[in-house]
């Protein structure tokens, strides 16, 4: 009676594999154009339209013919575009205005924790141990991946944005892997990440946050380009491709699972780095890959428990039902 969520299991880990490794793919091809004088908002304007653009030819096939779904799903997509798309960024970008990166991501990546969290809140049931263990592996392959910055000062604004960073995260995986209204994964990439786009630079275009960019060449792995390029692979790859297959995982996998495969984003980014920007690689990077890729697998254990355990629940009371669930 498993066998076909065990196949959704496997075809989400696949998509999420691949969602991670695009996702990752961002910070090599964002950083040349950031240091030709692009600023951050700019950059996620540009790629997320770039995506937004590639995704739609996609996502009307995928509707069939049924843009009604974009009404009925209208309140998802306004929470993907505002929470999981602008949201997250504009957090993030306020929070590396005040604290190190390093810590500003490892505050962010808490998202897979916070999602444990609410679980335990909304079934009043204790996290099994085999998730407990998980998320300790995973959180500590984050901090020895990441490495705690030391320099600079823990400013409490910055800290409270980078919190609302990881609220932002755990609601893409929330919102996503809420698709009970039959709006295709794609479609709902699609619509949010050009919700999120206009939102985004009607903010810059304020002067809340700056807001510029460069039409020059920039330099990538060596070589002058066109600023289009990176601007391609990263609308592309880094957010078109990335979000699809995302959104598509947490469709199969649920929002915690999923949640727990997107710390690998951070190994895959860090190997990225190393080989188009030449950063290198320490013990502490592999090690801390190996605990994150261990806690993956423990939180999936207990997911695959539960889909055993399935049949003999529904047979004497039905399973909860709403309209976000975290699994």
């Amino acid at each position: 009676m498993t066998s076909a969520p065990r196949s959704g299991l496997a075809g989400g880990l696949i998509l999420a594999l691949i969602s991670t490794l695009s996702f990752a793919t961002s910070g090599a091809f964002v950083k040349p154009l950031l240091e030709a004088g692009w600023s951050p908002a700019a950059a996620v304007v540009a790629r997320a339209l770039v995506a937004a653009a590639v995704l739609a030819i996609p996502a009307a096939v995928a509707l069939r013919g049924r843009f009604r779904l974009l009404w009925v799903a209208r309140w998802r997509i306004v929470a993907f575009g505002l929470m999981a798309v602008a949201g997250t960024q504009l957090a993030y970008f306020a929070a590396i205005e005040r604290v190190p990166i390093g810590t500003a991501l490892l505050i962010e990546y808490l998202a897979p924790v916070l999602l444990v969290l609410l679980a335990w809140a909304r079934t009043r049931r204790a996290p099994r141990g085999v998730v407990i263990a998980g998320t300790l592996a995973a959180v500590g392959g984050l901090v020895l991946v990441i490495g705690p910055d030391g320099s600079g000062s823990l400013d409490p604004l910055g800290l409270l944005f980078a919190a609302f960073a990881a609220i932002g995260l755990a609601a893409y995986f929330l919102v996503a892997a809420a698709d009970g209204d039959g709006l295709p994964a794609v479609a709902l990439a699609a619509s949010g990440l050009l919700l999120g786009a206009v939102v985004l630079a009607i903010v810059g275009a304020t002067g809340l946050v700056p807001f510029t960019a460069t039409f020059g060449d920039v330099t990538l792995m060596g070589d002058t380009v066109s600023w289009m390029l990176p601007v391609a692979v990263v609308g592309i790859v880094g957010t078109g491709i990335a979000y699809a297959t995302g959104t598509a995982a947490i469709a199969r996998l649920g929002s915690r699972v999923a949640s727990f495969v997107g710390l690998l984003e951070v190994v895959f980014a860090v190997v990225i780095a190393w080989i188009v920007v030449g950063e290198t690689l320490g013990l502490p990077q592999y090690l801390g890959g190996v605990l994150i890729v261990g806690g993956i697998l423990l939180v999936r254990m207990d997911r695959e428990r539960t889909l055993d355990e399935t049949p003999a629940v529904a047979a004497t009371e039905p399973l909860p039902t709403g309209p976000i669930e975290v699994r």
